[in-house]
């Protein structure tokens, strides 16, 4: 059993359990609404107005690096400079949602597909990103596999400026408002993956990327 139908049966018998029709009626389904959205929203941190230096500053914490570019066609060249810097190979997978980039143009090998153990970089977008933590907001789809982003050593972000919000609360909004219901996987990363269980030491790379390069791009 999937989780989307094991969450269904749990919460089918707790319908049961509550003598209610095996789905919710359109009048629940409104109050729920209604519920929402006169919800009280807690307090929040001031990060101040503009929420690109923001990202960036907290990104950089997390240890992310950073490259800046004014439009999505400029993206290849600057996957480029990165991945040569390193010394990794201009060889990648992305997400099919990025086919239309002319990556081909600045030397890079790209194919849209989810990754395998042999591919040690992956090409995705987000969602969105979060100016408070520096964090990004990606949903799985047919065309946007949550692997690219998890598999890969190394991870390299496209971020339209115009997708930066300033908190989590805000991200979960504008997904609710442009997509209805959040897909089966919705991951927030935050850097590279870590782990402090060795000594209380920080180990990057222990169950995920060991890199994470986000690539702002100035739409907006």
């Amino acid at each position: 059993m999937d989780t989307s139908a094991a969450r269904a049966a749990i919460f089918g018998r707790i319908r049961k359990a509550q003598q209610r029709p095996a789905e919710p009626s359109a009048a629940e389904l409104d109050e729920v609404k209604k519920y929402l959205a006169s919800s009280n929203v807690g307090p929040r941190p001031d990060i101040g107005t503009d929420l690109v230096h923001r990202f960036r500053s907290q990104a950089e914490r997390t240890s992310q690096t950073i490259d800046e570019v004014a439009s999505m066609r400029e993206a290849p060249a600057a996957a480029a400079r990165y991945l040569d810097s390193i010394g990794v190979a201009r060889s990648a997978i992305a997400w099919e949602t990025l086919s239309d980039i002319p990556w081909n143009e600045s030397g890079l090998q790209v194919e849209f597909r989810p990754p395998v153990n042999e591919d040690m970089v992956g090409i995705t977008s987000c969602f969105c990103a979060v100016a408070e933590t520096g964090t990004l907001m990606l949903l799985s789809g047919a065309q946007t596999f949550a692997s690219a982003a998890l598999l890969p050593e190394t991870h390299i972000v496209l971020v339209p400026t115009s997708r930066i919000v300033r908190s989590i609360e805000d991200a979960f909004d504008l997904a609710k408002k442009e997509r209805g219901e959040l897909p089966r996987a919705t991951n927030f990363i935050s850097g590279p993956s870590r782990t402090g269980d060795i000594e209380q030491t920080i180990v990057l790379g222990a169950h995920g990327p060991y890199r994470v390069h986000l690539i702002l791009v100035r739409d907006n």
